[in-house]
């Protein structure tokens, strides 16, 4: 039987250091890899309130949103080549550092304008967590074993975008907005001591990379050339596209032409998560029998299905706004776009990866930034597109889904050997 738990990496055969239990590891990346999505779920009810509280207009609230995407993605670029160079401990604990910084700015913050500088400081230091977090696992599985694990990531990040509403709305309800910020700096401190303590160097020091900014610049420049790596890369961008989308949209969709409640807006997004859960932990059987390439294909064109048939029931109008049978038509092709990504992602992940071993820590950088940048894009064009209905959500979800069935399909089918590029 072969053994999928480790990688190949040919280019540079040395002992690796042995994985740490399976569950603790997904635990301690799944916390990191979170970062993300609980600072920006948690704090999404509580955008009147800021404004409010801070005197601001609300397309000012909304900025601390586009800024902390933009963090996110351009500063995973810097994280990547220092993962290769210093391992992957050091620049993690830096960005843990500076994440928990910022939270403390955020909950502090007297004005909007400084809530949006701290939340780029917050963006650009838990960017690190998932930079780290891929890395890691790319040292430590080949692309079978990464899929497996990504999925299993999946069931912790998952939980994130189902409890961060609900909890963001308690927190606000109980102690105002800032607490929120609060439990943020909490999470930031669990995180340094749990990375201090429980998660040892996956990268040894003889596979480590000095790298000049030419050198950078040319590792960058090569991975997006590389079809290998660039196709799966923007399968997986244009599927977090079509999520960022939706949750854009959804506030306004929801609770503004459907009528429904804060509280039963935080059960329904968090539906639609549960599937995402859902469809991951089903993903660890699926790549047992299947390659993950072929089953991100499956997925990508499910969510290009589901999305043009959303946009087809908004274009057409047969789904009555502000009426239960209305908001049942759009929640199905809704759940299937957002659960698919419980396939998509990991399985993405891994395939545009798992040739280059030698340079991981630069190759889920570039990955990070081609998602969330997508994201950002793609959010942005819900709220650009505006005109006070449902169909700037739909487009952009159905416009992402097609192209990350077209670069699903556009990614090589035979695996290549696992080498350094």
């Amino acid at each position: 039987m072969t053994d999928h738990s480790r990688p190949t990496d040919t280019a540079r055969p040395t002992a690796r250091p042995a994985a740490p239990p399976m569950l603790r590891l997904a635990l301690i990346l799944g916390l990191l890899a979170a970062f993300g999505p609980l600072s920006i779920d948690m704090y999404l009810p509580a955008f009147p309130a800021i404004a409010s509280d801070l005197a601001a207009d609300p397309s000012a609230v909304q900025a601390t949103l586009a800024l902390f995407f933009a963090g996110l993605a351009g500063g995973q670029l810097i994280y990547g080549p220092l993962a290769d160079r210093l391992g992957r401990r050091l620049p993690l604990l830096a960005g843990v550092v500076l994440y928990t910084v910022g939270s403390i700015g955020c909950a502090l913050a007297a004005d909007v304008d400084a809530l949006v500088m701290w939340r780029l400081v917050q963006a650009l230091g838990g960017c690190a967590g998932m930079v780290m977090s891929r890395a890691v696992i790319r040292d430590l599985f080949d692309e079978r074993g990464s899929a497996i694990m990504l999925a299993r990531l999946m069931l912790v990040m998952g939980a994130a975008p189902i409890l961060a509403p609900l909890i963001g709305g308690q927190l606000l309800v109980l102690a105002g907005w800032r607490s929120i910020f609060w439990v943020l700096t909490g999470a930031g401190v669990l995180a340094l001591v749990v990375v201090a303590l429980a998660l040892p160097e996956s990268l040894p020091a003889d596979r480590r990379r000095r790298q000049g900014v030419a050198e950078i610049g040319l590792t960058y420049l090569r991975f997006a050339l590389d079809r290998r790596f660039i196709a799966p890369a923007l399968a997986g961008g244009a599927a977090m596209g079509a999520m960022f989308a939706y949750i854009a949209g959804s506030p306004f969709v929801f609770i503004d032409l459907y009528g429904v409640g804060p509280g039963a807006y935080g059960w329904l997004f968090g539906a639609n998560a549960a599937g995402l859960i859902l469809a991951s932990q089903l993903n660890a059987r699926f790549v047992r029998g299947r390659s993950p390439a072929a089953i991100m294909r499956m997925a990508c064109t499910t969510q290009a299905v589901a999305g043009v048939s959303l946009a087809a029931i908004v274009a057409t109008g047969i789904a009555p706004v502000a009426t239960a049978t209305g908001l049942t038509m759009l929640m199905v092709p809704l759940f299937l776009c957002i659960a698919v990504n419980g396939l998509i992602m990991p399985n993405a992940t891994a395939v545009a990866m798992s040739p280059f071993g030698a340079r991981a820590g630069s190759a889920a950088a570039l990955l990070g930034l081609l998602q969330f940048g997508t994201g950002a894009i793609s959010a942005a064009l819900v709220g650009a597109l505006d005109d006070g209905s449902a169909w700037p959500m739909a487009a952009a979800i159905a416009l992402m889904g097609l192209a990350s069935a077209g670069f699903g399909w556009w990614t090589p089918r035979p695996a290549r050997p696992a080498t350094g590029p």
